[in-house]
C-alpha cells in the first residue's frame, strides 16, 4: 500500500504520526479503499494536502466510485464539490437549500443556497 497510495516514508516500521498530514491521509485512504467498501464517507477529504497530493486522492475517489462505491462526501471546498460529484446537495443551518445534478450545475444557484436561499431543485 505505501507505494501503491505513495505514502512517502522512510519504511513500513514509520509510526502515522511521525508522517506529514498528506501521507497520513493517504494512510487513511489506503486503509478504507483497500477493503473495497460499498459506501465510504469523506469529510473534507483533502483540507491542508498540496495539489499533487489532492489530485491523488480525487482520483482514488473516483476510480472506488466506477467501480461502484458511493461515496458522501462534506466539503466546504466548492471547487473540490464541482470537480468530482455526480449529484450536489446545499445544507444550510441543518437545512437542505437545493440539489443539483454534479454536471454542469448552475453556480449562481449553488451560491444562493449555500447563503441560505432556498432553491427549486434543478
Amino acid at each position: 500500500m505505501q507505494e501503491k497510495y505513495d505514502i512517502r516514508c522512510r519504511g513500513s516500521e514509520d509510526l502515522a504520526k511521525n508522517l506529514s498530514g498528506g501521507n497520513q491521509q493517504k494512510i487513511i485512504l489506503a486503509r478504507e479503499l483497500e477493503s473495497e467498501p460499498d459506501f465510504l464517507i469523506a469529510v473534507h477529504p483533502t483540507r491542508g494536502l498540496d495539489i499533487g497530493a489532492t489530485q491523488f486522492v480525487h482520483e482514488n475517489m473516483i476510480k472506488a466510485r466506477d467501480r461502484g462505491c458511493s461515496i458522501l462526501m462534506i466539503s466546504a471546498d466548492l471547487d473540490e464539490v464541482l470537480k468530482i460529484s455526480d449529484r450536489i446537495i446545499v445544507m444550510f443551518e441543518g437545512e437542505i437549500m437545493g440539489e443539483f445534478s454534479g454536471k454542469s450545475p448552475d453556480i449562481d444557484s449553488i451560491s444562493s443556497a449555500m447563503a441560505g436561499k432556498v432553491i427549486v431543485s434543478a
